[in-house]
């Protein structure tokens, strides 16, 4: 069946271009081939290679941190009459068939406009999983699941928006939110949810694999656990305070639960330092997510 809508593929990258290149290695599996794939870097060093092995994809360059990373992936989306732009992480493994069922979803929907899909196993949680693991994981999951639930935000790593709003109504990732944008992805998803559903597609599955090299420091993630969500909070655009003080409460107990046997891959202690500059910053009335940059 003949393609009904663009889709074009965004992976902003920082610091591994090894796991990129695994990554789009990955993305010529697909049964349903991105019109275009977009790799936004900050330098050249984050897609070494990249030309060379696959020279039908786009690189940008932008200044470093997600969210401006993927705002730049978003105009140049735009701008090549993008009908679906589907972020993947670069270390997400989709399974082949990822790009068709998002396609047979969303254009079977026109009101959905997030989806995310199905992670089998995320690395982010321990120390991280390996290429190899992450396609073995993929390959063994045989069921074939077709279910839709409904979401509250898609998953960074994985999510699929519909453009048409997002040109609309200039819909951008909030570049206050700078290095890893934490909790970027909940943020947009909340505010495009006034302009439709937001959904998990079952058979939009993957793996992510949590790769620790080119993430930055513990203190200024854990500045960003806290002051991140308050702020999303703060502006009313459909980010819940409760969610915010849930997300700082979890965070922040386990930060200081592990912090005098931290786990090898973690700097528990630097992000429970990063939590209470936050909070010290709340009570002085300091405190913005951009004061990560100066920590």
């Amino acid at each position: 069946m003949e393609s009904r809508c663009r889709i074009v593929v965004g992976l902003p990258t920082r610091g591994r271009a090894t796991i990129l290149r695994e990554t789009l290695s990955d993305l010529e599996r697909q049964t349903r081939k991105a019109d275009a794939i977009i790799v936004c870097g900050a330098d050249a060093s984050d897609v070494e290679g990249v030309a060379e092995s696959f020279p039908a994809v786009s690189l940008l360059t932008s200044k470093p941190g997600l969210t401006t990373q993927r705002n730049a992936i978003i105009d140049a989306a735009a701008d090549a009459d993008a009908d679906i732009l589907v972020f993947f992480d670069d270390d997400f493994i989709p399974d082949p068939t990822y790009l068709a069922n998002v396609e047979r979803h969303m254009m079977a929907d026109p009101h959905l406009v997030v989806t995310t899909g199905r992670v089998l196993a995320d690395g982010i949680g321990g120390p991280g999983l390996s290429p190899s693991e992450g396609r073995a994981i993929v390959a063994a999951a045989h069921e074939d699941i077709d279910e839709v639930k409904p979401a509250f935000s898609g998953y960074g790593c994985n999510m699929a928006l519909r453009v048409a709003p997002m040109r609309e109504h200039d819909i951008h990732l909030d570049d206050r939110l700078p290095l890893y944008g934490w909790q970027e992805d909940v943020d947009l998803s909340r505010r495009l949810a006034a302009f439709g559903d937001i959904v998990r597609l079952e058979g939009a599955r993957g793996v992510h694999l949590g790769v620790k090299s080119g993430r930055g420091s513990g203190v200024k993630l854990g500045y960003s656990q806290v002051a991140n969500p308050l702020y999303l909070a703060g502006k009313h655009a459909g980010y819940p305070l409760g969610r915010a003080l849930e997300h700082i409460a979890r965070n922040m107990a386990k930060n200081l639960a592990r912090a005098g046997w931290p786990e090898p891959y973690v700097d528990r202690r630097g992000r429970l330092r990063g939590n209470l500059l936050a909070l010290r910053d709340l009570l002085t009335g300091r405190m913005a997510p951009e004061r990560v940059l100066e920590l």
